[in-house]
């Protein structure tokens, strides 16, 4: 089943598109309570597909870099503590799975964020990035009718 998995400005964790209402989305938490709350048109929603990591090079889709990280950990949650690790330590892990990240734009609070993005991830059973978050031909979470 190709799942959308959605970040929601002001509300903690990921969200699993579940339904389309005429004015909002209906999405449901990752973690383990899978509470299902509305999602309007005021709340700012981004799927994970569309994010992507600044490098020296070019911009690397999350879904690669998530990949990454999940090679590095052989599919278990990440191995450092990113709410007790320092910014050198972050920008270090980081760097061991994207090495060619840009240091200037790639704060270390975004390193935190992708960290415990994946490690909810990874406790929803969701490793297959490349494949089970690509969003499907006309599936556009903005269309709320």
């Amino acid at each position: 089943m190709q799942q959308t998995i959605l970040a929601i400005s002001g509300k903690p964790g990921l969200y699993k598109l579940v339904s389309r209402g005429k004015m909002n989305l209906i999405v449901e938490s990752l973690d383990a309570s899978h509470k299902r709350v509305p999602a309007f048109a005021t709340d700012r929603v981004t799927s994970l597909a569309d994010i992507a990591m600044y490098t020296y090079d070019e911009d690397v889709p999350l879904m690669k870099v998530l990949a990454a990280l999940r090679d590095k950990e052989d599919g278990k949650k990440a191995s450092l503590n990113y709410k007790k690790a320092s910014g050198a330590e972050l920008q270090e892990y980081f760097g061991s799975f994207l090495p060619e990240f840009d240091r200037e734009r790639v704060h270390t609070s975004d390193i935190k964020k992708l960290l415990q993005w994946y490690d909810i991830l990874v406790e929803a059973g969701i490793t297959d990035f490349e494949e089970s978050m690509a969003p499907t031909e006309g599936d556009n979470i903005d269309d709320r009718n």
